[in-house]
């Protein structure tokens, strides 16, 4: 592939990053999000409500949550209560006018999220800055099981620490130095790096950034730092993000992937 043709790529996938940050499920409309405990919450815009949402119908319905951690919506048109298959990699969404509702599980807590469909931020939003593309931050680096998985507990933006498990590392050379990267979180498919380096004193997110990788091989994965993103918390404050474990703090400028969102 050309340097010509791995810049259209970029901006391809820069494009479709853009859609997804967008998209109705996305980060940029959150209006708020609420940790459940065993019981049942009314749920609208009406005062009268338990959660009062800033927009949509008067009353939503109502969650009930069991002292199992089963969570049931019911609809205050009248519908049959929905039981909803809780996952943690994938949680359960439905919707109500312009709402789209969601319910996660993080550290075996509940909590309900709200998106509005019809947000303003969804069609104003004024992009992304990044760094120059540069084809050599795209590292073919070494990937390896670990000889035996490890849990680790990491922390969070919102100081609520959570379990991982870890079965391979990536490693790659960097001027010389060999560095060592965890992903602690994403799929065997896309495994997620949570990272950080110098540029994040200033340039970058200073939390975090995210890096998947991909085209993962017998023994290679390739880690495009040109396609380091900010994390969800960049945009919102009704995420829950990763924080890097110190084996992702890399001690030199990353000068590629997204810019610090200043909207």
């Amino acid at each position: 592939m050309t340097n010509f043709d791995y810049e259209n790529s970029i901006e391809r996938w820069r494009a479709d990053r853009i859609a997804r940050l967008t998209a109705e499920e996305g980060w940029l409309n959150i209006i708020g999000r609420w940790e459940l405990e065993p019981g049942t919450v009314r749920l609208g815009s009406a005062d009268d409500n338990d959660i009062v949402l800033s927009v949509g119908p008067d009353h939503v319905g109502t969650l009930a949550q069991d002292e199992d951690g089963g969570v049931t919506f019911t609809p205050a048109s009248g519908g049959e209560p929905i039981r909803l298959a809780l996952d943690k990699k994938k949680p359960p969404r439905f919707s109500v006018d312009r709402l789209l509702l969601e319910v996660t599980t993080l550290n075996g807590r509940n909590a309900l999220r709200v998106r509005d469909k019809e947000s303003p931020a969804r069609r104003s939003f004024p992009g992304i800055e990044h760094f120059p593309v540069v084809p050599d931050w795209r590292i073919v680096a070494e990937w390896s099981p670990l000889a035996e998985p490890i849990t680790m507990t990491v922390d969070t933006i919102v100081g609520i620490p959570t379990d991982v498990t870890i079965t391979h590392k990536a490693a790659f050379t960097h001027d010389g130095v060999r560095y060592e990267l965890l992903p602690t979180h994403g799929t065997a498919e896309a495994p997620q790096f949570v990272l950080r380096d110098l540029t994040s004193r200033s340039e970058t997110y200073p939390a975090s950034r995210f890096l998947f990788g991909e085209d993962i091989g017998k023994d290679t994965i390739v880690l495009d730092f040109n396609k380091a993103i900010n994390p969800p918390c960049a945009f919102t404050d009704f995420a829950v993000c990763p924080l890097p474990p110190p084996e992702n703090v890399l001690p030199f400028r990353v000068e590629a992937g997204e810019l610090k969102f200043k909207g």
